[in-house]
């Protein structure tokens, strides 16, 4: 009853913006908190952002103030705005989703979806 489909990554210069979307089945949108994971080459993958039911949005240091989070209960999409990407923010990023909140300790969600690819060189 879960599924997440997301699209928008590619690739851009240094200091450009991407708006990454998930599309989320209607069972986990009205009961899961969701986000955005990324792995980038070589390295574990991390936590990015997150939100909760209730619109509660967290994110982890390196993205403050550039990246964004937000719902569309309408389309039941998850976006990810980027602005002023920089070259360690290539990654591949992936749609998530978790009944329980997971921007605490970013321990890895549940449900995942395919991941799109985000490249910025400089």
């Amino acid at each position: 009853q879960v599924q997440l489909v997301e699209s928008g990554g590619g690739s851009v210069q240094a200091g450009e913006s991407l708006r990454l979307s998930c599309s989320i089945s209607a069972y986990a949108w009205v009961r899961y908190s969701m986000g955005w994971y990324r792995q980038a080459p070589g390295k574990e993958r991390e936590g990015v952002a997150c939100i909760d039911t209730s619109d509660k949005a967290t994110y982890v240091d390196s993205v403050k103030g550039r990246f964004t989070i937000y719902k569309d209960n309408a389309k039941r999409t998850l976006y990810l705005q980027m602005n002023s990407l920089k070259p360690e923010d290539t990654a591949i990023y992936y749609c998530v989703a978790d009944r329980s909140w997971f921007g605490s300790a970013w321990w890895p969600p549940k449900y995942w979806g395919q991941g799109t690819q985000v490249t910025i060189s400089s």
